[in-house]
């Protein structure tokens, strides 16, 4: 007699888990809300995740890993400039798209539950290389930071209704992204360009 097929998977699992996440917020993703959304008792998602912890760990790292490839995708010509307004439009669609999803990645967790700490580094690594094609290796991680720090900043207003005085919020971070990008193209050292 063979085994009963799974009724479920690692997939499907995080997936449920993130659709929860994003229609209901981090609260409702308990594992008794998973299992019913895969159509499985507790105890048979207990074998495939131990807990809710690293539930949202598998959570995170699949909202870590979407990110990367959004941000990756985003930067594919050889001109740095577009390449870096390119990865910022991205970067606030995808936020815009999962907005507990990104919560979820700076949240207040257990360290059990938090992001890979590793990967969540690794999704800068795109724009410091296309950084250090605008501005050259010497100012590349500051400038870098410099403009994840404005984009994650607005986005992160954004998602909170912060902007209360009204106008274009598309236009808004247009102008910010092209005053980051052309403020870090003229503060690139003389050696550096």
């Amino acid at each position: 007699m063979s085994p009963a097929p799974a009724r479920t998977s690692n997939d499907a699992i995080v997936a449920a888990a993130r659709r929860i996440l994003e229609a209901h917020g981090l609260s409702e993703v308990t594992m008794r809300s998973v299992a019913e959304a895969v159509g499985v008792r507790g105890p048979s998602l207990y074998k495939r995740v131990p807990d809710r912890a690293a539930l949202l760990r598998a959570v995170a790292d699949g909202v870590v890993a979407d990110l990367s490839r959004t941000l990756a995708r985003a930067i594919e010509t050889d001109d740095p400039r577009a390449d870096l307004w390119a990865a910022v439009r991205a970067y606030r669609a995808f936020v815009l798209a999962n907005p507990n999803g990104y919560r979820l990645l700076f949240g207040q967790l257990p360290p059990s539950a938090a992001p890979d700490p590793t990967d969540l580094a690794a999704l800068g690594e795109p724009i410091v290389r296309a950084m250090a094609r605008l501005t050259g290796e010497t100012d590349a991680l500051e400038g870098a930071r410099t403009l994840v720090a404005w984009a994650h900043g607005f986005v992160s207003m954004e998602l909170a209704g912060a902007f209360r005085l009204g106008g274009d919020l598309e236009a808004a971070y247009a102008f910010g992204a092209e005053s980051i990008l052309a403020g870090v193209s003229a503060s690139a050292t003389p050696a550096s360009r």
